[in-house]
């Protein structure tokens, strides 16, 4: 499933979509977080995104598995190249996890922010902060050390 689009490998096409999915995600909960009054206008992307961002970052995970045993069945490459492999596979699932603590955490925000009391909303909004750096830091570094395998002479 993950393997193919149209013919071309998946994730070169898939981890697109998180390199936009998961940055919207952490800004827009942050936004969301520490500005109040555009919390009514916000909310909408904010849940659309709290689902579409883990759901991409697991797509890509997955994807890039696929990938690995389609180009290294018969073996993994040895050297430089396997390092660069090895360092951004190393980041498939903490950037999954923090993906999906973000957009739990902003769901329950936007819950917070309309259901419950400032102080409840307030805690949220101070978690989701943190794990939106959390997430922003991991989507930085699988981004570059996918780049870096693949780019990298």
């Amino acid at each position: 499933m993950f393997d193919e689009i149209l013919g071309l490998p998946a994730h070169p096409l898939i981890i697109h979509t998180a390199v936009i999915f998961i940055p919207l995600l952490v800004l827009g909960s942050v936004v969301y977080g520490v500005v109040p009054r555009v919390r009514p206008s916000l909310a909408w992307a904010v849940v659309l995104l709290a689902v579409a961002a883990p759901a991409t970052a697991f797509a890509a995970k997955e994807s890039g598995d696929a990938l690995r045993q389609r180009l290294f069945a018969g073996g993994l490459p040895s050297g430089a190249l396997q390092q660069r492999i090895d360092e951004h596979e190393g980041y498939a699932n903490p950037l999954l996890l923090s993906a999906i603590g973000l957009g739990v955490s902003s769901l329950l925000l936007v819950y917070s922010s309309r259901k419950l009391g400032k102080a409840a909303t307030a805690v949220l909004s101070a978690v989701t902060v943190v794990l939106a750096l959390v997430t922003g830091f991991y989507v930085l570094q699988a981004g570059h050390s996918g780049a870096t395998a693949v780019w990298a002479g």
